[in-house]
């Protein structure tokens, strides 16, 4: 029989280094498990949890657990988790869509009847709180030997201008030798444009629509290499005339995943999405922003053919629930833009992927009202902005927007620990470079805290992940000191689809994950990642997290360029506070969540704050106003409105 230790000795062994004294002993642990047990052991030390925090498990049920794609922090206090169709075609194709509302001040969870398939669409925060939900996936993409059937993009001319035309989904089209080709979605094409001139002519501009089509039978017999026009089959007469096809070509190439318009208002008191008018153009991989006046602009993403968009943008209408059209410029997909001044947005140069390898991807500032673009030099690793994070540093009021980590186009196996930070206040912007991250880094997600500081996790060394190359750990920047400290280390591995978001009791929970393969050797396909880990900083830990500021009576309306005040007994020892806009994120893009500082007076029991009246730096919404003491402790969130 081995020798066992006693109780005793194994308390003995773990407090002066349990894998030397089980060695000695023969015990039957391993080093590599009584090291993990010593590991268990000095992370759950209170003196460590105060230093670098601690991370937990939220307890899933497992009917809840869905392939969270994004997410996004409503004024109710609950996250939505949006999956769609998961990426996962079989999803797709029998049109299961999953959203779950998690509420993280109890661990409940409840599904959400989701209408449409939402999976890689884009979201924003609406100033009366409802989030805007808007894009997603129309067809999966068929790549190499999967597309059997050739296909292509259709333009549809109609020449009627009395009246519009609806091709349901399936219409067949007809080329001039005779091969048939099918539509997969529906669409209407408008009536033409008449127009007379002062002399009575009168001309007729015909409308088009586009739509993706594939052939009827498989194989090289249906592929057009050149121009021509198409019959549509069951139109007679003079609308057989007035409405036609026309195609560049029709191939067994590649096919992207192709984009939607649909537009849904998620109603979080409600807890449902409600339809509202459809885009003009389909989007897959938009980048939703909400505006100073609270209007939303809609940028970039694959359209219903799988092209990407040239620039054709939207602006959507709270007020009206419509679109209209916005200034036209080009970006690749998911595009990190910020709002930096009225009808100012800065592109910090990070994407998530889609697009030229040579357009579009140089940061600058885009003013809206003239539609110019200024170039900001001092970027460093270029060819190495996709799937980098980014965020507004905090306070908003500076204007410094830093871009962490990144990498090369594609499915490139570059990565770089580069970070940089431009000041828009400058006389003349450009990006320095700040601190190295522990090695190159992409997905990585980056969450601004309540005490100023910004806690980056996760992500990987290479694309998706590959060669088990996810990074377990986590760090603090601290803008003030222009410098990254450690933090606990994750369990859980995050790469592409995952997220992490702020919750109003000052923790931050992190989700998903969507590597490419299980194993070093990139054999074994993955598997997507369902559960959801949940860091608590310093700040909450020991007395700090147990004396923790409390904000009592206050508005829950706040007035831009007015005061508010609000009841605490921690009055004197209020050291700041901040008002930050909550998270809406996917694909490593947030473009909603930025700190706010507003000035403080303490009184008598309660502290004045004053918001800034520049709606560019609070735009209308719901907001988290915490009072952080000085010793960096925030309170628990209050909501408060900034119609």
């Amino acid at each position: 029989m081995p020798y066992r230790p006693s109780a005793k000795l194994k308390k003995t062994a773990i407090g002066t280094g349990i894998t030397v004294v089980l060695a000695a002993l023969n015990a039957p642990a391993t080093i590599g498990f009584a090291s993990e047990r010593y590991e268990e052991y000095r992370i759950s030390r209170p003196e460590y949890k105060a230093e670098y925090g601690s991370w937990s498990m939220a307890n899933v049920p497992k009917e809840f657990r869905s392939n969270s794609m994004h997410a996004a922090l409503l004024h109710t206090g609950k996250v939505l988790l949006i999956a769609g169709s998961g990426n996962d075609q079989k999803q797709f194709d029998s049109g299961t869509f999953d959203s779950i509302l998690w509420d993280p001040a109890n661990d409940s969870f409840k599904k959400i009847d989701t209408p449409e398939d939402v999976f890689c669409a884009g979201h924003a925060q609406l100033g009366d709180g409802k989030l805007l939900v808007a894009g997603g996936t129309a067809r999966y993409e068929q790549l190499g030997d999967s597309v059997k059937k050739a296909g292509g993009g259709m333009l549809i001319k109609n020449e009627n201008p009395a009246k519009p035309k609806t091709l349901p989904e399936g219409t067949r089209f007809r080329g001039p030798d005779g091969a048939e080709y099918v539509s997969d979605f529906p669409v209407v094409v408008p009536r033409a444009e008449k127009d007379e001139d002062e002399d009575g002519k009168i001309s007729i501009t015909a409308s088009e629509v586009r739509v993706f089509v594939e052939a009827v039978e498989e194989g090289e017999e249906s592929v057009r290499e050149e121009p021509a026009q198409y019959e549509i089959l069951g139109l007679k007469g003079k609308e057989a005339d007035d409405l036609y096809g026309l195609a560049e070509k029709i191939t067994l190439d590649d096919q992207d995943f192709q984009g939607i318009k649909d537009t849904f208002e998620f109603d979080p008191v409600a807890e449902k999405y409600v339809r509202v008018d459809p885009m003009a153009e389909a989007r897959w991989y938009p980048t939703l922003v909400t505006m100073q006046d609270g209007k939303v602009l809609s940028v970039s993403g694959l359209d219903e053919i799988g092209d990407i968009l040239q620039g054709d943008n939207e602006m959507y209408d709270p007020k009206t629930r419509k679109w209209s059209t916005a200034p036209k410029r080009y970006f690749p997909t998911y595009p990190a833009l910020y709002l930096t001044g009225d009808d100012k947005l800065f592109y910090s140069g990070s994407n998530a992927g889609y697009g030229d390898a040579d357009k579009g991807r140089d940061p600058g500032t885009w003013d809206l009202k003239t539609n110019t673009f200024t170039k900001i030099e001092g970027m460093t690793d270029t060819d190495q902005l996709e799937t980098s994070s980014s965020l507004l540093l905090p306070p908003a009021q500076d204007r410094k927007v830093m871009v962490l980590g990144g990498g090369g186009v594609g499915e490139s196996e570059k990565s770089t620990p580069r970070t940089s930070i431009v000041d828009l206040k400058a006389k003349t912007p450009e990006y320095k470079n700040g601190p190295d991250l522990p090695q190159g880094t992409r997905y990585l997600n980056s969450v601004i805290l309540p005490d100023d500081t910004v806690f980056t996790t996760g992500g990987s060394k290479d694309y998706r992940g590959r060669s088990n190359s996810d990074i377990l750990k986590a760090q603090f920047y601290d803008p003030a000191k222009n410098e990254f400290t450690p933090a606990a280390d994750p369990k859980v591995g995050r790469n592409y689809h995952a997220a992490a978001v702020l919750l109003p009791d000052g923790r931050v929970a992190t989700f998903g994950s969507d590597p490419l393969y299980s194993d070093k050797a990139n054999t074994r396909l993955g598997s997507f990642e369902k559960r959801v880990e949940i860091y608590t900083p310093p700040y909450l830990q020991g007395e700090r997290g147990e004396n923790r500021p409390v904000i009592g009576e206050g508005p829950g309306k706040l007035t831009p360029g007015q005061d508010a005040t609000f009841a605490t007994g921690d009055a004197k020892r209020i050291d700041k506070a901040r008002l930050m806009r909550p998270s809406a994120v996917t694909h490593v893009t947030d473009v909603e969540q930025r700190s706010v500082e507003l000035p403080v007076e303490r009184k008598a029991g309660a502290v004045s704050v004053s918001v800034p009246e520049d709606r560019s730096t609070v735009p209308p919404g719901y907001y988290m106003l915490f009072l952080v003491d000085e010793d960096g402790t925030p309170s628990e969130a209050k909501w408060v409105h900034l119609p």
